[in-house]
């Protein structure tokens, strides 16, 4: 069966290595700013990114492969704005895979779980394609944050 689950992939001109780091340690430039709390650097690390009146998430680091794959498990999650269910992200993960093609690195990033069927997906498509597309890519290939800290 195929995987429905909401992916992105992009590819940039860095190393697999820098752009691990680049998602490992520096996750309130490209996705959270002041809103995030803790840290993603090492197995277990969890942090949590609050959006007052749309959005909370509380993420632990549960698979690391340095410059090869990152796993977040959803721990906690409250998206304020659906009206059945506020926690469709809880116990949901997110993927990101890291591979090379050519000269290339390639970020492959899976939302596990995040599935058409669910109300959070047609806005939650659009912002984390806005995310990984937009704001991550930038911070990674012109180490330019989204967010000021």
């Amino acid at each position: 069966m195929q995987n429905r689950s909401f992916s992105a992939t992009i590819e940039v001109s860095k190393s697999p290595e820098e752009v691990f780091s680049d998602i490992t340690n520096d996750v309130a430039k490209w996705w959270g700013g002041k809103d995030l709390e803790g840290s993603s650097k090492k197995l277990d690390d969890e942090f949590i990114i609050h959006h007052q009146g749309a959005h909370y998430s509380k993420q632990k680091l549960v698979e690391v492969v340095p410059a090869k794959k990152i796993v977040w498990l959803v721990t906690d999650s409250t998206l304020y704005w659906l009206k059945k269910d506020q926690h469709e992200w809880a116990n949901t993960k997110m993927i990101f895979e890291i591979s090379t093609k050519g000269n290339k690195t390639v970020l492959h990033f899976t939302h596990e779980g995040l599935v058409p069927e669910q109300e959070c997906y047609d806005k939650c498509e659009q912002g984390w394609t806005m995310v990984i597309e937009d704001w991550l890519y930038n911070f990674i290939i012109n180490n330019k944050p989204h967010f000021q800290l």
